[in-house]
């Protein structure tokens, strides 16, 4: 919601202009320069964006974007760009604003393939998981990855799988279900698992691979064409005692001999949120409904079909089916399917293949000697300060001893040596990351159209906004000395109207101020000639 404001804020946000030289000057904000060209980006952008032809005039135009310059000019003296919030949602912005430079394009395009596969395919498979907390010491972590792999041998070794998992496994269904999740297909299950189930064989046993959740391994059961989706309304009965039994036999007869089922909905169903339409559910596919409820309804063949009452957690239901919707074509499937890959944990595997061509493209040094101090036993317990060798280099980045130190501190269940493999690749991505504005025009200047337009939100916020709707006194005494405007008596009548003419008028008084504190000298003659040229908006 923030960035649309501050894309509509002035209109339009300005672009800075990079690689561009012997442009003309415009005008100066106290003693900046600004460009014929910089307020040409975004005058031509405004143009497509507004119908009102006074809005399109060259002199209108550039008021409001000199008045922008004076307010970003004020809003960096004052360091709002400083604060902790303004860095943290920079910080957001820019990460967002990096990801599309991270993907590979061509194995975005295999992962959109896969997802398509998983989602004409539906996998059965059992797993078990070795819970690890989120804030889980180095030591607990390494105990998680041992007890994991313990299960996996025993397996492995002939032991019954049902039994391991009942033995080892920390899903609180295991005692229902022993480790069997069922039927899934893709987008239902967080990415690693997901990805696991499907490249494992049927029968075969995965290696353990960590979520979210923990440290899981899974067999796969059972792999068959997707049902693909359905659409359904239920009827819900929660008493789940012989009452409520005897309820939903009566209901399920009557049905048998032709009452309306949407009538009956009406009368008996406890789901409150589907009752008033005729207990419709969203469209499912598998995965995504507690199990008997998902069996009973792709179990139904056509059309108003009605299955025989059911019991779940929630109580005893009887569904209806309304229609069926099967996978449809790759081709018609592409964009929703390249769209959910994107918004996935399936898009960040692309990174892989980004480092891969980064780490050819990139001059990296490794020195031998300095890495080699993190083969001693203890190294852990080190003083940080006597590791200041360079101990990795990219291109012209050096990369002290003491940044890995504080990379290993709390990694325990890998080796010295992947570890400083995973080091290296980070190191590699950030490096992408702080030098991508050098070396993208486009995302240098959409990050500052973002930085700068965010720190004159802030600036108006605290100038503005906030002073309208929170100084009740300023707002009431700017009513009483401009109340021969309005047709109204009270303040309270139209507050609204009110609050918008005192946003208005605080704004005129801060440029005022600005005016007088950032001399703005317009070259009038280069005004002239731009004016000229855009006569026919005139």
């Amino acid at each position: 919601m923030k960035i649309k404001i501050i894309t509509i804020l002035f209109i339009a946000t300005y672009f800075v202009s990079f690689a561009q030289k012997n442009t003309d000057e415009l005008f100066r904000v106290d003693g900046t320069k600004v460009s014929v060209l910089e307020f040409k980006k975004v005058y031509e952008k405004n143009l497509n964006i507004v119908q009102d032809e006074n809005q399109k005039k060259i002199k209108e135009n550039l008021d409001l974007f000199i008045n922008f310059k004076l307010k970003l000019k004020e809003a960096y003296r004052l360091k709002l760009n400083e604060t902790k919030r303004y860095k943290r949602e920079i910080e957001t912005y820019k990460n967002q604003l990096i990801s599309p430079y991270l993907q590979d394009t061509t194995y975005l395009s295999t992962l959109v393939k896969d997802a398509y596969y998983r989602t004409k395919y539906k996998v059965n498979v059992s797993h078990v998981l070795v819970k690890v907390d989120r804030n889980a010491t180095p030591a607990d972590t390494l105990i998680a990855y041992n007890k994991i792999q313990k299960a996996r041998k025993e397996v492995l070794s002939g032991k019954d799988f049902d039994k391991v998992a009942l033995a080892y496994s920390d899903d609180q269904s295991v005692k229902n279900n022993l480790g069997n999740v069922g039927y899934f297909t893709a987008f239902r299950m967080v990415y690693p698992f997901e990805n696991n189930a499907y490249k494992t064989k049927i029968g075969e046993i995965s290696e353990p691979f960590k979520t979210s959740y923990g440290y899981h391994f899974l067999k796969v059961n059972d792999l068959q064409l997707s049902d693909g989706e359905v659409e359904v309304a239920h009827l819900l009965i929660t008493d789940q005692s012989k009452k409520g039994k005897i309820l939903v036999d009566s209901i399920y007869t009557s049905l048998k001999n032709g009452a309306n089922f949407e009538q009956l909905v009406l009368k008996y169903s406890k789901d409150k949120s589907t009752v008033l339409s005729e207990g419709k559910l969203p469209k499912f596919g598998i995965g995504t409904m507690v199990k008997p409820f998902e069996v009973a309804s792709f179990k139904l063949k056509n059309t108003n079909d009605i299955s025989m009452p059911f019991k779940t957690q929630y109580g005893w239901h009887i569904v209806k089916l309304l229609k069926k919707y099967p996978v449809k074509s790759f081709k018609k499937m592409k964009n929703e399917l390249t769209k959910k890959v994107k918004a996935s944990g399936g898009a960040r595997m692309s990174d892989l293949h980004v480092l891969q061509r980064l780490k050819s493209e990139y001059k990296i040094v490794e020195f031998e000697k300095t890495k080699a101090v993190f083969n001693s036993e203890g190294i852990r317990a080190s003083n940080k300060d006597t590791l200041q060798q360079v101990i990795l280099s990219i291109n012209n980045k050096k990369i002290k001893q003491a940044a890995f130190f504080d990379y290993i501190r709390n990694r325990r269940h890998k080796s010295i040596a992947v570890l400083f493999n995973d080091f290296k690749n980070e190191e590699v991505l950030t490096y992408f990351k702080e030098h991508l504005k050098f070396t993208e025009p486009e995302f240098a200047n959409t990050l500052q159209e973002y930085q700068d337009g965010l720190i004159v939100f802030d600036f108006m916020q605290q100038k503005v906004w906030d002073k309208s709707t929170k100084d009740s006194v300023g707002l009431k005494n700017y009513f009483y000395k401009n109340k021969s405007k309005y047709s109204f008596k009270e303040l309270s009548n139209n507050k609204g109207q009110v609050m918008n003419d005192y946003q208005e008028f605080l704004d005129k008084e801060l440029i005022a101020t600005l005016r007088k504190r950032y001399p703005v000298i317009i070259k009038k003659r280069t005004l002239k000639k731009l004016i000229k040229q855009y006569a026919s908006h005139e």
